[in-house]
């Protein structure tokens, strides 16, 4: 099998008719980026609250506290059914960095934790514009760090650590992996990196083709790295730009999982070409009939239910827990 794959197996797709007619609900809705950051986090957040959900049973949810050097940084733990201690998921919510809670992507945390039988560590790390690059990443690290000493206080085995986001969190994801390979540590065994954020630039086929009309803009993306970013210097900063690494030799092996209607489609498809380069083990699939952020649909879309079981697989055989 190739490093890259489609789901379904064909070369071009119509998007599918519920979320193409979601997007034409909101066709006449003012862009996020000129509204205030409170009035955008209470918009997409109260939306996202919304949807319908999964809700698949696990064992045990518990929210804690980790200290990282600006203060504790909140998590929630889910815990499967069944005996541990059990391998360890900790995982970053997109939402450009700006948006997003432990409580928008509870539901997927849940389905991933029960498909993978895996403990999994969503993280509250601090948002911009408040906390900027590159606060979030630190949260992010620091609550690995925390995972890899102190598993056993979660029922979780800290020497079977992954890594995994969706957009924004998926840049988090990629960039700790950077960090921990740099540093000498902790091991992170698998990235499972959800069409994310890797390149502070904008001019891949895919920002252009996919700009407007398909829910996150070419506009909308500008402005989250506006907010994210203290300068364009850090842009260029393989920690805020994964694909720009000088070596990406080394990494954990990765799942990319890409949508074809979205802006970030060619950069995470990039970079998994360039961890495939560098030797990584890696696949990525492009979702044929999928948007930006679909994988929190998977309780009204087939495609996103069957991202989710790909992500569990994949986390499951770098685990040695086989279904």
């Amino acid at each position: 099998m190739g490093l890259f794959r489609t789901y379904p197996a064909a070369e071009a797709v119509a998007l599918d008719p519920a979320i193409a007619s979601a997007l034409e609900a909101e066709a006449g809705a003012p862009a996020l980026q000129t509204l205030p950051v409170d009035e955008v986090r209470a918009l997409r957040e109260g939306l996202a609250l919304k949807r319908s959900r999964l809700n698949e049973p696990l064992a045990r949810v518990e929210d804690r506290t980790t200290e990282g050097e600006a203060g504790p940084i909140p998590i929630r733990v889910y815990t499967p059914q069944g005996s541990g201690p059990f391998p360890i998921v900790v995982f970053a919510h997109g939402g450009g960095w700006v948006l997003g809670t432990l409580d928008t992507h509870d539901d997927l945390c849940r389905s991933i934790s029960r498909r993978s039988e895996s403990l999994v560590v969503s993280v509250g790390y601090r948002r911009a514009p408040e906390h900027r690059f590159p606060a979030a990443l630190d949260d992010f690290a620091a609550a690995l760090q925390w995972l890899a000493a102190h598993a056993g206080e979660v029922n979780g085995d800290g020497t079977r650590l992954a890594v995994a986001g969706d957009s924004a969190g998926g840049n988090l994801a990629a960039a700790v992996c950077l960090a921990a390979r740099d540093r000498g540590g902790p091991p992170i065994a698998s990235q499972l990196l959800i069409y994310p954020v890797t390149n502070h630039g904008f001019d891949t086929a895919s920002y252009h083709q996919f700009a407007t009309g398909y829910g996150l803009t070419r506009d909308l993306m500008i402005w989250f790295w506006d907010q994210y970013l203290c300068g364009p210097a850090d842009g260029r900063s393989a920690s805020a730009s994964p694909l720009r690494a000088a070596d990406l030799a080394a990494l954990p092996p990765a799942l990319v999982i890409t949508a074809a209607y979205d802006v970030l489609r060619d950069d995470g498809e990039a970079y998994a070409a360039r961890l495939a380069q560098a030797g990584v083990p890696v696949r990525c699939t492009r979702y044929l009939r999928m948007n930006h952020g679909f994988i929190n649909l998977a309780a009204v879309l087939a495609d996103a239910d069957r991202a989710l079981d790909e992500a569990a697989e994949a986390l499951r055989t770098v685990f040695e827990r086989p279904r």
